[in-house]
């Protein structure tokens, strides 16, 4: 085993603990960003000037009228700008725009006394516009051939003759909406300038040293001149890996313009308007299969909708492409990518960063499929599994080195959750329920752990050692309630051989840790793991000598376990306190720096080939839902779950993880229906689903009635910290289970083997009008319809999904 991954006697890793903020959480003591604000003297609002038109060019901007307003101290806008006006790592974000790019587009700052005054001057800001034509759905982007951005092609094998062996053919088109992060937290920041005109910006930022680079190229000023700390965060989700860094610029121009403290924080109808989504998508493919149900080729377009600007859109596209493939090996194929361009917010980050609309799309194909060829879907699952042995690489030509633990999670949930039985116990309720029917889908996953951007594969720390025995640790990772600290507080416990008592962790700042990378990728763990393990390490070897003098032994001989230094075959012991003191009055530095990166990792953009991850995680979920034939609606009965972290750093943090993943997926793929006006009315670009009233999130009447996850034993990890795995992202896609579950669910309303097509966000309206084609399948059947044709219900944006297979001569719900 790896040095990296290997544990050491008593490991504090491995410890079920809760989230280290857990007590002050759950008592309101946990300060956020915008709790700074009553803790700071002479505190000026910012309030955003909105145009509520999706599309136009800036002809006037008068702010006199919001300079008269009682409170009202200044209008910031691009004319105040000392350095680039551009809020984006594209140079394609204008942080004061000429031209307004979707509806409620900021196009100017007020700052006032108090947040009403600057509410009141945001109001009186005269902004006179020239309409433009406007493409706010994805169709209406692709109809214009509206793109930006890269073009990626995917390549495999020889997908014409993948074909040609094919003895079934299918094509088949797919819209998919995106998702609203929907944080506890909005968008927050505090900026506040020193005596030296040094800029300290407090940000709920998941990345703050790329927040310091924008502002400090904002301002026009090095980056040593700029800190930003984040303290916490009530939830990111990757909506604040990139989108704060303009906001945190308002605040910091603010205050250097006005020497004083500036307060950035959008309320809710704010955020949900102004800030990015999850990437809807649109997907066109044919895939065949051999007689055995065996996948031959794929051949697929994907299209996401990045909004206005690129933001994230490209590696999110990426990594869509890169997980098409999911735990299936495809021999050959050819997936593309395109970025269309549409007067929407621009889209950006969401937990699982293009891997789930990827993964969405061969689970759809395979769900959609399996009847068509007369098999259940589990079996055609399973029958395309990437297996050991065989030397079988993923479309972009990565090696799958543990494909046994595909099978083996697999195999675990169908024992676990007594599959065979259930599904005999569901086909005798089916029969004896004409308009309620259940159903028990099982699906897994293969999620790629790194940044695709190999330079984003590092991390650092620094831990200081105080003369009193006790220890602060600083590192680049941010906490968003994702248990992050609490792993890492454990890794410098274990790794210097102390009681986690003796362990403090620092908030995340750029002065203690420069140029990190986004708290991001599930990577948080590994990269920032690894340089804590590494700093503690250099600190632990000093102490082993100052111990080994003290024993009268060698440093090799000294073990230090439990807060106690030990000479192996005596028993002479020294304690932590009386070894960090001895080495202080010694003269040894009690300080390191530590670093990591992720070792075996190459990629080539252009190519797209390469190994870009340095593992996969894996899981599987089964779902069993029941369905109201009459209106849709439906329940989830049980959930069984067995997830691969590989060995748990802290396995309490972990299930929490796996539950809140699969609960924000199920959110994701079967009630979070975002909606924008695509008429021509005068609000048209508006989003219509802007509060909880309207856009419906998991709740507690959401939760499975019966829910079990387990974590995968014996499935250490060789080469990442403590042999352990990341868990933030994957168990999301967990959550195709319960889509698909709908989707068999209905289908049984319908004849043997029909096949149904279900829209995402698979909302009860969607499920009862996949309930109703399933019924006129059944008509169908008995001469009833003659064509056999089915509509889906909505599909994202307000449209209209209609799907069309073909097996040969075309053929629609296998009519």
């Amino acid at each position: 085993m790896s040095h990296l991954s290997e544990r050491p006697e008593n490991p504090v890793v491995g410890v079920p603990m809760p989230h280290e903020s857990a007590a002050l959480h759950v008592t309101g003591t946990a300060l956020y960003t915008d709790d700074l604000v009553w803790r700071t003297k002479d505190v000026l609002h910012a309030y955003p000037v909105q145009v509520m038109k999706a599309h136009g060019r800036i002809t006037a901007l008068r702010t006199e009228p919001a300079l008269a307003v009682p409170g009202v101290v200044r209008v910031l806008t691009g004319a105040d700008v000392p350095g680039v006006n551009d809020a984006g790592m594209k140079h394609d974000e204008p942080l004061f725009p000429d031209e307004v790019m979707f509806y409620g587009h900021a196009v100017a700052w007020v700052l006032g006394e108090t947040l009403e005054a600057a509410r009141l001057g945001a109001a009186a800001v005269e902004v006179e516009l020239e309409e433009l034509p406007s493409l706010i759905t994805l169709q209406d982007a692709m109809a214009a051939g509206s793109y930006h951005g890269a073009q990626p092609l995917m390549e495999t094998g020889d997908i014409d003759a993948g074909f040609a062996d094919s003895a079934h053919v299918f094509t088949g088109q797919f819209q998919f909406s995106g998702q609203e992060h929907f944080y506890l937290e909005t968008h927050a920041a505090l900026a506040q300038i020193d005596e030296n005109g040094q800029v300290f910006i407090q940000s709920s930022t998941q990345h703050p040293s790329e927040t310091q680079e924008i502002v400090s190229h904002v301002l026009g000023v090095p980056a040593h001149e700029v800190t930003v700390q984040c303290l916490r965060m009530g939830g990111g989700f990757g909506g604040k890996e990139m989108q704060p860094h303009g906001f945190a610029a308002v605040a910091a121009l603010g205050a250097k313009l006005t020497g004083r403290p500036v307060r950035f924080r959008l309320n809710r109808t704010q955020d949900l308007t102004m800030s990015g989504k999850r990437h809807g998508f649109h997907a066109k493919w044919k895939i065949g299969f051999d007689t055995e149900g065996r996948i031959q080729a794929l051949d697929a377009t994907l299209v996401a909708d990045g909004g206005w600007s690129l933001d994230l859109s490209e590696p999110v596209l990426a990594r869509a492409l890169c997980h098409i493939d999911n735990t299936y090996w495809i021999p050959n194929a050819r997936v593309a990518g395109r970025i269309a361009k549409t007067n929407t917010v621009s889209n950006t980050a969401f937990r699982g960063f293009g891997g789930p609309q990827g993964m969405l799309v061969i689970e759809d194909i395979l769900g959609r499929c399996a009847p068509r060829l007369g098999l259940d879907p589990m079996e055609l699952r399973e029958r395309n599994f990437y297996r050991p042995g065989q030397g079988q690489t993923t479309p972009y030509g990565q090696p799958v080195t543990q494909a046994e633990r595909i099978a083996t999670v697999w195999q675990q949930v169908k024992d676990d959750a007594g599959i065979a039985d259930r599904k005999r116990e569901i086909a005798a309720f089916n029969a004896a329920h004409p308009h309620t029917k259940r159903a028990l889908a099982l699906t897994g996953i293969k999620f790629g752990i790194s940044f695709n951007l190999t330079a984003f594969n590092q991390g650092g720390a620094l831990v200081l050692i105080y003369k009193d025995g006790s220890v602060l640790i600083n590192h680049g990772g941010t906490e968003m309630g994702q248990g992050l600290h609490t792993k890492m507080m454990q890794v410098a416990a274990t790794t210097l051989g102390i009681p986690l008592d003796k362990v403090r962790l620092a908030p995340t700042r750029t002065d203690k840790v420069p140029n990190t990378s986004a708290t991001a990728a599930s990577s948080g763990a590994d990269l920032n793991g690894g340089a804590i393990k590494n700093a503690c390490e250099q600190l632990r070897e000093r102490l082993l000598r100052v111990a080994a003098g003290r024993l009268g032994g060698n440093a090799s001989d000294v073990r230090i376990v439990g807060g106690v230094a030990r000479l192996l075959g005596s028993d002479k012991e020294l304690a932590w306190d009386d070894l960090v003191r001895t080495a202080y009055f010694q003269r040894v530095q009690l300080s390191a720096a530590g670093f990591y990166r992720t070792e075996g990792l190459h990629w080539d953009a252009k190519t797209f080939r390469g190994s870009p991850f340095k593992y996969f995680a894996h899981g599987a979920a089964a779902t069993e839902v029941e369905v109201d034939g009459f209106t849709g609606a439906y329940r989830i009965r049980r959930v069984d779950i067995v997830h691969d972290v590989g060995d748990s750093l802290s396995p309490l943090i972990d299930i929490g993880q796996v539950e809140g993943g699969f609960v924000q997926g199920a959110g994701w793929l079967t009630l979070e229906d975002l909606r924008w006006d695509a008429g021509d009315g005068p609000h048209r670009g508006r989003l219509l689903t802007q509060a909880a009233s309207t856009y419906k999130l998991p709740s507690f009447s959401e939760m499975p009635e019966e829910f079990n996850v387990t974590l995968l034993e014996n499935a250490t990890e060789e080469g990442a910290v403590y042999g352990s795995k990341a868990v933030g992202e994957p168990p999301l896609m967990l959550a195709f289970s319960v889509r698909e579950a709908l989707r068999q669910a209905a289908a049984a309303f319908g004849p043997s083997g029909a096949s149904v097509e279900l829209a995402s966000p698979a909302t009860p309206e969607a499920v009862y009008w996949a309930v109703q084609a399933a019924r006129r399948g059944a008509a169908a059947r008995n001469g009833q319809v003659r064509d056999g044709v089915t509509v889906g219900g909505h599909a994202g944006n307000g449209q209209v999904a209609e799907g069309r297979d073909r097996t040969g001569a075309e053929a629609l719900h296998g009519a």
